[in-house]
């Protein structure tokens, strides 16, 4: 079985080399275990035109860590300027629905091919907003059936998958068998852990391909830069800093998006802040907005009331500022600062750009 991932990218710190985002690591370590035989192949898409081959379109550091996690061929996808969910989909029918290695440069036809005829292989996403939005439009394409924020799967055989998958925002879990010749799936971003294969890839491919896509399959596009200084979405941050009602306006999230940009990571925001206009609900981490999975989550002046709390406990470390000792987000956090926040983060702010003014600013918000 050939296992495809789509694979998302995010930022360094301040505009540094693009990398794999956590949540991509994640949807990798799942699919690693649909990819005995056929392989793991990550689909990155690169943006911009060809280069016909004149330099490679995934840098060194990009690939090493792919192979890192057992892929075997990366497909570098260009010539799709931004996001386009249906011609990104488009683009991952015409692969699984090729041999083993596709015919580079070559055009996945009219804007549409028949269901895959080729069983056996699978599709795998992070469960983040792109990937559940690529992967929903593929199996409209398709007629094939998906299966969103899954935790686990195994290959019974025969076209039949068993899987687990989150229901009610993880609050519980659901088994259930989904029937397919080609299974398509995104991964829970807060339930499966990044491991490493531990064997490595022995040898690893990078396919520089250049499809054709009809221009209805972009009639639905974003061209932008994701907020943050790094590059990087919510849902793939390395550090996110988040506000609530502390903050007091719109206009008091300054200071927060200074520090994001220092760390190299984006703003995200409760609820309230989305109700009250100051912010928009692409920016809301929680239950009913995006389940976020950083290094490092700075919650400034948040309650914690556990619908927030559902969307940010996936996060590795997590710091909360507020003045009030009791809030149930001081008592979750694995570090409170009892303060007041508009002073306590341009402090923190000045004092990490003055230890970057004499020393490589290091991953501070890591664990040893």
């Amino acid at each position: 079985m050939t296992a495809f991932c789509l694979v998302e990218l995010d930022g360094g710190v301040e505009g540094g080399a693009a990398g794999v985002a956590d949540v991509s690591l994640r949807a990798l370590t799942l699919a690693r275990g649909l990819a005995a035989s056929g392989g793991l192949a990550a689909v990155v898409f690169v943006g911009g035109a060809s280069t016909g081959g004149a330099e490679p379109r995934v840098g060194p550091g990009l690939v090493a860590d792919l192979a890192a996690y057992g892929v075997t061929d990366v497909y570098a996808v260009s010539g799709i300027d931004g996001y386009a969910p249906l011609a990104w989909a488009r683009v991952l029918q015409w692969l699984m629905s090729e041999p083993a290695n596709p015919e580079l440069h070559e055009s996945p036809g009219e804007s549409s091919r028949p269901a895959p005829e080729h069983p056996g292989h699978a599709v795998v996403a992070a469960g983040t907003e792109r990937g559940n939005e690529v992967l929903a439009h593929l199996g409209a394409v398709t007629g094939l059936p998906m299966a969103a924020n899954c935790t686990g799967l195994v290959d019974n055989g025969a076209g039949e998958y068993a899987i687990v998958r989150q229901r009610w925002a993880g609050l519980l879990l659901e088994e259930a068998v989904l029937e397919a010749p080609t299974a398509l799936l995104t991964v829970a971003t807060d339930a499966v852990s990044a491991v490493p294969d531990q064997a490595g890839a022995a040898t690893i491919t990078v396919h520089d391909v250049a499809p054709s896509v009809d221009g209805s399959d972009l009639a639905v596009r974003a061209i932008e830069t994701p907020a943050g200084g790094g590059g990087a979405s919510l849902a793939t941050a390395r550090v996110v800093v988040g506000g609530g009602r502390g903050v007091g306006s719109a206009d008091g999230f300054g200071p927060l998006e200074e520090l994001a940009a220092v760390l190299g990571g984006v703003v995200g925001v409760s609820r309230v802040v989305t109700s009250e206009g100051w912010r928009p609900h692409t920016m809301q981490v929680g239950q009913t907005g995006t389940k976020i999975t950083p290094d490092l989550y700075l919650a400034c002046g948040i309650s914690g009331a556990i619908q927030h709390f559902a969307g940010c406990s996936g996060a590795k470390s997590i710091i909360a500022i507020n003045t009030d000792a009791t809030a149930p987000m001081m008592t979750r956090a694995d570090y409170a600062v009892i303060g007041d926040l508009h002073a306590v983060v341009p402090a923190l702010t000045e004092a990490l750009r003055q230890r970057r003014s004499t020393s490589e600013l290091s991953p501070l918000w890591r664990r040893p």
